[in-house]
């Protein structure tokens, strides 16, 4: 029976928040290998050590705003050293360059060390003047922002020993909970306003109504509404359809949104428009970002036709924090982005629909809790 959990303890911790042995440029599984129910095979670590370095980029485009970037990436392993990733360690050249993986830090301190491993670079990226807040903010449009920044500031840099490396042009993005928002919009959904402001208007006459504390998340703004499309810019906002632009950029091409939320925001219209691969993962038990009211919504109004949902049974939203749901978080990534920016197609049948309903407690789309 999983913990009860105030309301209050979640959202603060929401806020703050067996294979073959692999050579150097795949993983040794046969093609006409049998698909244990409950084997993960890419949950175990790839045939790459891994390095980081820590980088920092100033835009002066948005008042002198410093953007962090943590970066992951296939290394030489030190000699003599234990660990699982080395400071700094020289790169591991041998079949750069990498498709580069964009979220936020929080996330990639889960990912990143395992997706380098497979051959991706990973940048997490964060900034001293993001601030954690009890509803939405102006993060909304920052944090976006940051990681479109330092995507075109990995491209256009030489960093140091890195040189070569980093295969910009093939990038992906995932996050989860509120970086789940950013992947969603870096997957080129777009605000739509009129659908926000009036789900807002009308929240507690809904049938069923959210809970009071998520519509006070979610609606209540550290701020108004003007401040909030002031903040964003008219380049932003400004259109012909009355949905703002897309925050994105098309060297992102494929995402993957986890537990993520910023389904009122986007609303269908918003959703529709979204024009690359998509990959959703939803906790059926999700008291923060509520999964019919979050999860299920953005994945029924998504209108990429490369799109897939994989739904896990009875997890909430704090299966980050448990080994099992995050090994298979990142099983799944690294088929996902395998399949889509290294072009493994060998990938594909490790989050197929055949794949995910062999294991009792995933579903392979949305769930009807019957």
């Amino acid at each position: 029976m999983k913990k009860t959990r105030t309301i209050f303890i979640a959202v603060c911790i929401f806020l703050l928040s067996a294979c073959g042995t692999p050579t150097a440029t795949s993983v040794s599984i046969s093609p006409t290998a049998i698909i244990e129910p409950i084997g993960f095979p890419l949950s175990e670590p790839g045939p790459y050590f891994s390095g980081k370095q820590i980088l920092t980029f100033i835009d002066d485009t948005r008042d002198g705003r410093d953007v962090s970037v943590d970066l992951y990436y296939p290394a030489v392993r030190p000699e003599g050293f234990t660990g699982t990733v080395a400071p700094d360690a020289t790169p591991d050249g041998s079949n750069a360059p990498y498709p580069l993986i964009l979220s936020a830090t929080k996330t990639s301190n889960y990912f990143a060390s395992h997706l380098a491993s497979y051959g991706f670079v990973v940048a997490g990226i964060s900034s001293s003047r993001m601030v954690d807040a009890g509803r939405w903010d102006l993060w909304l449009i920052d944090y976006p922002l940051d990681i479109v920044f330092a995507l075109d500031q990995l491209a256009s840099n030489s960093i140091g020993n890195l040189e070569g490396i980093i295969d910009t042009n093939h990038a992906g993005v995932m996050g989860y909970s509120f970086d789940g928002y950013n992947a969603l919009a870096l997957s080129g959904a777009r605000v739509d306003p009129e659908f926000y402001l009036t789900q807002c208007a009308d929240a507690t006459i809904l049938d069923p109504a959210p809970p009071t504390w998520w519509i006070k998340y979610i609606c209540d703004m550290n701020g108004s509404w003007d401040e909030f499309a002031t903040h964003a810019g008219e380049a932003i906002t400004i259109s012909s359809d009355g949905l703002w632009q897309p925050m994105t950029d098309e060297r992102i091409r494929a995402v993957i949104p986890m537990a993520p939320e910023g389904a009122w925001l986007f609303g269908e219209r918003g959703l529709a428009v979204v024009n690359r691969p998509i990959l959703l993962i939803g906790a059926t038990e999700d008291d923060i970002a509520i999964y019919d009211l979050e999860a299920k919504y953005i994945f029924k109004h998504i209108g990429t036709p490369d799109r897939a949902m994989i739904s896990f049974i009875g997890e909430d939203h704090m299966m980050i924090f448990d080994n099992d749901p995050v090994a298979r978080m990142k099983h799944f990534a690294t088929a996902f982005f395998g399949y889509y920016l290294q072009k493994r197609d060998d990938y594909s049948k490790f989050f197929s629909e055949d794949f995910v309903t062999k294991c009792d407690d995933l579903i392979w789309g949305d769930y009807e809790d019957e």
